[in-house]
């Protein structure tokens, strides 16, 4: 079976680049080991559509800007899978950020955003605070206002997967990569499926978007590749039986002032997250006890009004995301995504590191760029940035 393209893992940032491969005229084929799509990070994340406000502590204003942009396409493209809601951000007297700094942070994030309507802030009045679902008023100084998208991140990345094959890519589940050979003219990919079939894949190139497992996928390629340093980074979520209406709240928590999001979901309320280094094998990820309550405890503080009864944990769930290696916390270090090209002149394999939902198409049409050069010429095409997802 030949192919142009050929992309290991069917997460949000696999089916992104199959999208943006197949709409181009490039024959595609997307390998996924499991049975299903989003079964890893792309299945357990915040579900947030944001804009990244938190990333302008670290100065990274492209990031932000890039971050937005995309939010206003997916808003647009996808209107029954990703929707605007308010966001509020309660601000106490001990609160890491002040005020003052809320202010200017999302004055930054408006003007990041062209002033748009869905980019603005506004503070709540103290008269309007009442209407806040029980949010614990002791030292409230101040409550601001703006906007960020929710989705579903599980049918978000099979709206884009049904994208992809409608413009003709392939989708085989079901399927370990076992070896991956780069060679002069060809890559071949050989796997197995589990009814124990092995299959052989010859590709142009080939796209290790595999999340988590990215690492393990290069370690199965010859000839040996460069590795970087990067963590896999556990955050748990949990659900909890009761409504806090339409609206997400942006809360600290009381531990170690990490950020926090409370949110509503399918008539319940989600919390998340946490962030734990991770050293496993990235299929074994689940919340530890220690993480659940770290939430819990968060949650009572900032709403105090809920009996422990009503505190039952419905569903719990965590991903890993992939970071830079560093000293760091791993809060304050880099989101951008990282590409790690086999070679700068027609490269045959290109990994992905990193990444974040908000941005698969970015970071989609970007691994595109990278391999043109590699691929054959392509046909006028329209962009992923107009296409429809349902």
């Amino acid at each position: 079976m030949d192919y142009d393209v050929a992309v290991i893992g069917g997460g949000i940032h696999g089916v992104g680049v199959a999208q943006a491969a197949a709409i181009r005229g490039y024959k595609t084929i997307l390998i996924e080991q499991y049975s299903d799509l989003a079964q890893g990070t792309s299945s357990r994340s915040s579900k947030l559509i944001h804009g990244g406000l938190r990333y302008l502590e670290q100065y990274q204003f492209s990031l932000v800007r890039e971050c937005l942009l995309e939010r206003s396409y997916l808003l647009k493209n996808a209107p029954d899978l990703v929707t605007l809601k308010p966001i509020y951000i309660p601000v106490y007297k001990d609160s890491k950020r002040p005020s003052w700094m809320i202010y200017v942070g999302l004055s930054m994030y408006a003007l990041l955003g062209n002033l748009a309507s869905d980019a603005r802030f506004k503070i709540v009045p103290k008269n309007k605070w009442s209407q806040l679902h029980n949010l614990n008023k002791d030292n409230l100084q101040a409550v601001f206002q703006y906007y960020e998208a929710q989705t579903n991140d599980r049918l978000l990345t099979h709206a884009v997967m049904n994208s992809a094959q409608e413009h003709g890519a392939e989708l085989m589940l079901n399927t370990n990569v076992s070896s991956i050979n780069l060679l002069n003219n060809h890559n071949l990919i050989t796997c197995e499926t589990n009814t124990g079939t092995t299959k052989k894949i010859s590709s142009t190139t080939v796209i290790n978007a595999a999340g988590p497992w990215a690492a393990r996928v290069l370690d199965k390629v010859q000839p040996k590749q460069e590795k970087i340093a990067v963590d896999l980074v556990q955050g748990t979520h949990i659900v909890l039986p009761l409504q806090l209406g339409d609206i997400i709240f942006y809360l600290e928590s009381p531990d170690d002032k990490r950020p926090l999001f409370v949110m509503p979901w399918y008539g319940n309320t989600l919390v998340g997250t946490t962030e734990s280094l991770f050293t496993q094998e990235p299929s074994s990820t689940t919340p530890l006890k220690e993480e659940v309550e770290y939430l819990l405890r968060a949650f009572s503080h900032h709403f105090p009004a809920f009996k422990q009864e009503q505190l039952k944990i419905k569903h719990q769930f965590s991903g890993l995301r992939v970071l830079p290696s560093g000293a760091n916390n791993s809060n304050q270090r880099s989101r951008e995504t990282i590409y790690l090209r086999d070679r700068k002149i027609k490269p045959r394999l290109l990994s992905i590191f990193g990444g974040k939902l908000t941005t698969y198409r970015a970071t989609s049409e970007k691994v595109i760029i990278y391999l043109q050069e590699s691929l054959p010429k392509q046909q006028p095409y329209t962009e992923t940035k107009y296409l429809k997802l349902e």
